[in-house]
């Protein structure tokens, strides 16, 4: 959330002016308010993150887990029904092609689109959902390397 929105006295301007759907952001003040309600009613620490997104990332993994896509071959498939998707092209990773993703929603037009993509890391997955993922399914095969060939190469033969 922003501070400076904040210290506009949650200013519609000040949304107009940054280019920020003012309903958007009160609608994310609102869901913040609730969330610290409820953090304070079971006595929760409310503490920030500092700008690491990496307990955002996993927090949306454990709830989204099953909207897995995966970068293979220049596209992205579903990770459970090996679907082809793709991220919809207003989303700021558009460009950006991570390995893994989450997202919110598919949506049809001319290609089926994720929409409120996020990058993760596939052992995650087996982090939040040992249940639905095995290790096999989440095998990274970029990691990987190529096998060793059998036999002496063309030097060792004196070609």
């Amino acid at each position: 959330m922003s501070t400076l929105w904040v210290e506009s006295n949650f200013y519609s301007q000040w949304c107009y002016e940054n280019f920020i759907q003012f309903r958007s952001m009160k609608r994310a003040w609102d869901v913040r308010d609730q969330l610290e309600g409820l953090m304070n009613r079971i006595e929760v620490e409310v503490v920030s993150s500092q700008g690491d997104s990496v307990p955002i990332r996993k927090a949306v993994t454990a709830g989204y887990f099953y909207h897995t896509a995966r970068l293979s071959k220049g596209d992205y498939k579903t990770v459970k029904r090996q679907r082809t998707v793709y991220i919809h092209p207003s989303s700021s990773l558009f460009k950006e092609h991570p390995r893994w993703l989450i997202y919110h929603e598919l949506v049809f037009t001319t290609k089926e689109f994720m929409r409120q993509v996020i990058e993760i890391e596939s052992g995650w997955l087996l982090e939040v959902a040992p249940h639905c993922y095995k290790s096999e399914e989440i095998e990274d095969s970029s990691s990987k390397t190529m096998p060793r060939k059998q036999g002496k190469t063309k030097e060792e033969l004196g070609w």
